[in-house]
């Protein structure tokens, strides 16, 4: 069974930076590719950003430019920096773990549980 640990969330004002970190069970090697989704409230969720095993990376159009996805092998953790952040950023994250095809397209097989993320005006 694969346990995906986030952290970093929190409370933020318009225009600061957060951190999302996330640690799988196991190695991070055995993920073709790792992404983060959100969900605001009354909102689907969405897919914010991914990154292969290869170092490759998508986002959503909202997040360019101010959100950045990393992976440290090293230190088993793939990492969201977040800056910028705006009121409708405001949501619940997760981290993923998956497999991304050479279409630059995202398939999901496990979940964390959700970090909360609040931006405030």
């Amino acid at each position: 069974q694969v346990r995906l640990v986030e952290s970093g969330g929190g409370l933020v004002q318009a225009g600061g930076s957060l951190r999302l970190s996330c640690v799988p069970s196991g190695s991070i090697f055995r993920f073709n590719a790792m992404g983060w989704y959100r969900q605001a409230p009354g909102k689907q969720r969405e897919l914010v950003a991914f990154i292969t095993s290869g170092g490759s990376t998508v986002y959503v159009d909202s997040v360019k430019g101010r959100f950045t996805i990393s992976r440290d092998n090293g230190k088993n953790t793939v990492s969201l920096q977040m800056n910028s952040l705006k009121p409708e950023d405001t949501a619940v994250y997760y981290c993923t773990a998956g497999r991304a095809d050479s279409g630059s397209r995202y398939y999901t097989d496990y979940w964390g549980p959700g970090t909360q993320v609040t931006v405030s005006s």
